[in-house]
């Protein structure tokens, strides 16, 4: 527990931080793995890497919030002092964004291991990518003109939070890395699934 409580000094303030830090990584890493959508055929093995990257950092994110819902829910008083999110995102956009996420990036996995660029799970990683772009966009908006101040912010425990992320991206990079030759194998399948072999 003092672990715990050491990567979260700062208390209410250093969670928010810490969600602020990932939301930013994940805003830029989330951009690009977007633009490869527009040439999917040709940089697959692109959109592959950013995706498995994106994991532990997500991880971490749903971490960092599922924090403050805990201490929340079990009325720390500084977490109750600073209230929960706004009923509509914590009954309604957070479930969904949760859940589209879950699914989106396990299918993604999923493709990636059995080597597959049609059927049933690419319909599925399909479908969950637009219910997930759609309750991500209110997401986003609902919080990211806090992003500046709170990326701004030096409380206690900075250093171990951005140490915490840094580890985060670290990790993903490892697996995206280890997961490249999947990749390829998926490219070269797509590639000649469309043509782009000449074949």
């Amino acid at each position: 527990m003092d672990r715990i409580k050491r990567l979260f000094v700062g208390g209410s303030l250093g969670n928010e931080h810490l969600t602020a830090v990932l939301a930013a990584v994940l805003l830029l890493l989330l951009a690009i793995e977007g633009a490869t959508l527009l040439q999917i055929g040709s940089l697959l093995t692109v959109h592959a890497f950013v995706g498995i990257l994106l994991i532990p950092i997500l991880a971490l994110k749903v971490a960092s919030t599922g924090w403050r819902f805990m201490r929340y829910y079990l009325r720390d008083d500084e977490y109750v002092r600073r209230g929960p999110p706004h009923l509509v995102l914590r009954t309604l956009v957070a479930p969904v964004v949760v859940l589209s996420t879950l699914v989106l990036f396990a299918t993604g996995v999923a493709l990636l291991v059995l080597g597959q660029t049609a059927g049933t799970i690419v319909g599925l990683h399909k479908a969950s990518f637009l219910v997930w772009v759609g309750a991500i966009g209110i997401h986003v908006l609902a919080h990211v003109g806090k992003l500046p101040r709170l990326l701004r912010t030096r409380i206690p425990g900075t250093s171990i939070r951005l140490a915490l992320a840094t580890g985060a991206v670290v990790a993903g990079a490892v697996l995206a890395t280890a997961t490249v030759p999947a990749a390829d194998q998926l490219q070269d399948r797509a590639s000649a699934h469309v043509g782009l072999d000449g074949g």
